[in-house]
């Protein structure tokens, strides 16, 4: 028999990050989901996460938490607005409040642990460089810096063990594309999670860009989004 390689995929709960769970089982790995508990405002980001896993089956998940909101300086984890109706060009070209200081770093850092341990040489990654929020965490040359920290960073890098390969099946997609290719691999997308502000009952908000960016995909895919929106 086979052995299945092993890959850490992050895991939000979010669209991107699930269609990239998705990708990584249709390619024959066994799932290791992690997500963070990072001090973002509401727990529905986790209640998506768990869901997905147990979903997809995955061989483990594992949820860390952190506590990202002592250092604060995003709407997402401080005492700061929530960015609302953006216009398209905003969001490709500002880096928007919703930004969490080196989030995806911080996140990666722990994938790169964790698959170290597992001996696993793959980490997926649901970053996105088309239809995204401006971040600079999700550009490829991000990732291609980190890959290359891997390798010196890492106890199995440095003695040639293996070198770990970070995958980001969705960098060049759009968003309607990234949701095609979901419903082909049977996702559920009534599982995720997306609003950066939802309301105490868990409706999505409609207005932030997460929202925006969804709904636009959706539409432009001809699908219907399964998720019901305050404003629409």
């Amino acid at each position: 028999m086979i052995k299945k390689k092993k890959a850490v995929v992050l895991l939000s709960g979010g669209l991107d990050s699930t269609t990239t769970l998705a990708i990584a089982r249709s390619l024959g790995y066994k799932l290791f989901a992690l997500s963070f508990q990072y001090g973002q405002h509401h727990d529905l980001e986790i209640k998506a996460a768990k869901a997905v896993a147990e979903y997809f089956r995955v061989d483990k998940h594992l949820i860390i938490r952190i506590d990202l909101n002592a250092i604060g300086g995003s709407a997402l984890t401080d005492d700061m607005p929530i960015p609302k109706d953006r216009v398209e060009d905003s969001m490709r070209s500002e880096i928007p409040d919703t930004y969490v200081p080196a989030r995806n770093t911080i996140f990666l850092s722990y994938a790169l642990a964790w698959a170290e341990v597992l001996e696993a040489e793959d980490i997926f990654i649901g970053v996105n460089a088309v239809d995204y929020s401006g971040y600079p965490d999700c550009r490829p040359e991000f990732i291609e810096a980190f890959q290359r920290m891997a390798q010196l960073a890492t106890k199995a890098g440095v003695e040639s063990k293996h070198r770990i390969k970070i995958h980001t099946p969705l960098s060049s997609m759009t968003k309607s594309d990234i949701i095609k290719k979901g419903i082909t691999l049977g996702v559920d997308y009534s599982l995720t999670h997306t609003c950066y502000d939802p309301s105490p009952d868990g409706l999505a908000c409609g207005r932030c860009d997460a929202c925006r960016l969804r709904l636009r995909g959706f539409a432009q895919a001809g699908i219907t989004d399964p998720l019901d929106y305050i404003h629409q």
